[in-house]
């Protein structure tokens, strides 16, 4: 078409620190942000850059397309961590769509990513059908409940946790002090759960803009079990909506909440809808057989308000992906992975066990034949290879393969990851 850019003259390659405030107003624009990067969020974005790691797609000297992928680590069933290729701030800009340039990030950054040994890929995304044609499949999913407060059937006197464990407000100094560890042992024992750096905490307690947005600090529960073990931390914000006759109908509205132990989760979730004139509690993004209904005298006082998939995995390498995590049950089974990219396909014996597991190339012949996004969204055990067969994603070769793959792979607690990236 006359006048259009070719896709050949469009030039997809890691960007320069130089280059980051016109990668950055291409990120703007593309998340429909205002374009115009102030000094703060542009200061914070280069702590972010890492040589190799931000792609950008430049027409001429304009950045028309951006992507950054950066080091993580995700929790495996059993709780190994795997080494993670986290993928994010990918955008096309409006005028450059339909060209290919997201398919050209993500082949260098995924052929990087496997170079350098990561297991998987993970992502958020934003949109669902865009990421099933590299590889990645739905491995979590996430539920927001809104709670009614007063039907809930709460005792309105409540004033502390019955366990002799106490709540206090804290601000963000002490959630920095206090959270990471926090959240390194919840981890731990989360399948799904991904690790967090220095500079998420700073962004989220105002110590850095990220955003570009004016900050409002939120407020900040901390729950101590009555040896005074820190075991539970919850952020949330309240508005400020009163109804006739000076009816208060305020919502507090959680950002993020790290429970340990029921007992934690129980206090926090307690605290929250005891606070003076709070109507609603919106849960903020919890795992989809999250404790919180069942924790009301009347649970449904929460209704679901959100439900989705949430992260979404990409194996780079069955054979270390498989061994890392562990099986509730024991069995055998051949694998015929069809990864279309090119990075991990092939056919595997997976020997599962509560000792472990082996997964080693065969000739034998297949029991399921399945793509690598499906395995991705089994690996976690929250897909069942069942359902996935009787939706044609998946093909038995063998009669009863799919029960053996949930029989090993399925998990009792769902896995859930608590963050957005």
């Amino acid at each position: 078409m006359s006048g259009m850019t070719s896709t050949a003259d469009t030039d997809v390659r890691p960007i320069t620190e130089a280059e980051v405030p016109d990668w950055n107003r291409a990120l703007n624009t593309g998340f429909l942000q205002p374009p115009a990067v102030g000094a703060e969020q542009l200061e914070a974005r280069r702590r972010q850059f890492v040589p190799g790691r931000l792609l950008g797609a430049f027409d001429g000297d304009r950045c028309v397309a951006t992507f950054r992928s950066f080091d993580q680590e995700l929790t495996a069933v059993g709780g190994a961590p795997v080494q993670a290729d986290a993928i994010s701030n990918v955008t096309v800009t409006a005028t450059h769509r339909r060209r290919g340039l997201l398919t050209r990030m993500m082949a260098q950054d995924l052929a990087a990513a496997k170079d350098r040994g990561d297991v998987v890929a993970t992502l958020i995304a934003a949109e669902y059908p865009i990421y099933g044609r590299y590889g990645f499949g739905p491995a979590t999913t996430m539920t927001e409940w809104t709670v009614d407060v007063p039907r809930a059937g709460l005792d309105r006197r409540w004033a502390a946790p019955e366990d002799g464990g106490r709540i206090d407000l804290v601000d963000g100094a002490d959630v920095r002090k206090l959270g990471p560890e926090l959240h390194e042992r919840l981890r731990r024992v989360q399948p799904g759960a991904v690790s967090r750096d220095e500079l998420w905490w700073q962004s989220r307690t105002g110590a850095v803009n990220l955003q570009g947005t004016p900050w409002t600090e939120p407020f900040y529960a901390l729950y101590r079990s009555a040896d005074g073990d820190v075991r539970g931390l919850a952020s949330y914000r309240t508005d400020d909506h009163w109804g006739d006759a000076k009816q208060p109908l305020n919502t507090a509205s959680v950002d993020w909440l790290l429970a340990l132990t029921p007992d934690a989760e129980r206090a926090l979730w307690r605290f929250l809808c005891s606070i003076d004139w709070i109507m609603t509690v919106k849960s903020g993004w919890r795992a989809p057989d999250d404790l919180l209904p069942h924790l009301l005298p009347d649970p449904r006082a929460a209704r679901i308000t959100t439900q989705a998939d949430w992260l979404w995995v990409r194996i780079l390498d069955v054979v270390r992906a498989l061994e890392a995590r562990t099986y509730e049950g024991q069995g055998s089974l051949v694998l015929e992975v069809v990864d279309r990219g090119g990075l991990t396909g092939g056919r595997w014996r997976l020997e599962a066990g509560e000792d472990g597991a082996s997964c080693v190339p065969t000739t034998e012949s297949a029991g399921l034949v399945l793509d690598v996004a499906e395995l991705a969204a089994l690996w976690l055990g929250d897909e069942s290879a069942v359902r996935l067969a009787a939706l044609g994603r998946v093909r038995e070769e063998r009669a009863g393969a799919a029960r053996v793959v949930d029989a090993l792979l399925r998990t009792s607690r769902r896995p859930w990851c608590p963050d957005m990236f």
